[in-house]
């Protein structure tokens, strides 16, 4: 167990890294106003390949390309990049909190995955808590009561492929070089997307083009703090820390966009919230939890433009 100073350090930079990741989330957003996703993850893609290239540089196992569990490889790959196109449309067309309350349902999906992937046995404790979770998605989109929207499918897709990807790497992350793991989503989003740029082309300034680089620099960076965070201090300390992106959703979406998230949807959020942090607690005991699936992977959507590696070692 790590001591208590190494905790302390690893949910600070976990916090600086999730406010990175939000400010990502802001460009992304700003920019989905004039571009579509297709378009920004593209170029975003295209200008975080050399920054990947740097980090795979000092992978020093030996191998090949070739990934060892080709079919897992394959459905986590259209996973991230069902991923990216859902959740960066959503950011650009819901307002931030809403949207992050949608995602915070990631521990919650990640526990359901793992029965059927890695036979994890959910006792009743942690499913009481799954569905509290999935009863504050409800509050958060009162359907009959407010109207569903794109937007609000293209979240909750994104919350399913996300966490289907992560339980993906859980399943096979031991056996598959990183370089495998990071490299495949990367090209399948250039080349989809490349394919389907044409059809949504818009030109672009040099300034826009300047933010399709800024977000592949801040999730490079944030990837980076979160690895090293989780490799800090214990995952029931750094998992939490992702719910303060709803703090920074705020802010933001009052600042920059004009946005006043509504009660509903906090009361909804702190419903998630409150599952996920009970599932990664729970998790964290002994004799609780073999795989540990919700509290073991990093909390934060797999966009593909930086995929995360979620091993330890």
């Amino acid at each position: 167990m790590p001591p208590a100073k190494s905790n302390t350090r690893g949910a600070l930079l976990a916090l600086l890294a999730f406010a990175i990741y939000a400010t990502h989330d802001v460009v992304v957003k700003k920019l989905g106003g004039t571009y579509s996703p297709v378009q920004i993850i593209f170029f975003a893609t295209l200008l975080g390949f050399p920054l990947a290239t740097l980090m795979l540089m000092r992978d020093r196992t030996d191998g090949n390309l070739r990934p060892r569990h080709p079919w897992w490889t394959l459905i986590r790959t259209v996973c991230i990049v069902t991923t990216a196109l859902c959740a960066f449309y959503a950011f650009s067309v819901l307002p931030l909190a809403q949207t992050y309350a949608i995602l915070f349902t990631m521990p919650l999906l990640v526990t359901l995955f793992a029965i059927p992937l890695l036979q994890e046995k959910i006792g009743l404790h942690r499913g009481v808590a799954i569905v509290l979770g999935l009863a504050g998605v409800l509050i958060v989109l009162r359907p009959g009561a407010e109207p569903l929207s794109l937007g609000h499918v293209a979240a909750l897709l994104a919350a399913l492929t996300s966490s289907l990807a992560s339980v993906i790497v859980r399943k096979i992350g031991t056996n598959e070089r990183s370089v495998v793991l990071m490299l495949y989503p990367m090209v399948a989003n250039f080349f989809v997307l490349g394919c389907a740029l044409p059809a949504v082309y818009r030109p672009m300034p040099l300034m826009d083009l300047a933010l399709m680089g800024v977000i592949a620099a801040f999730g490079f960076i944030a990837m980076l703090m979160t690895i090293a965070a989780y490799r800090m201090a214990e995952a029931v300390v750094v998992a939490p820390m992702q719910y303060s992106q709803m703090i920074w959703a705020a802010v933001f979406g009052w600042l920059i966009f004009g946005e006043a998230a509504d009660l509903w949807t906090w009361v909804g959020a702190a419903v998630i919230m409150a599952s996920g942090l009970y599932i990664v607690g729970r998790e964290s005991r002994r004799n609780v939890s073999e795989n540990r699936p919700a509290s073991q992977t990093r909390a934060r959507p797999e966009m593909g433009l930086m995929p995360r590696l979620l091993r330890r070692h």
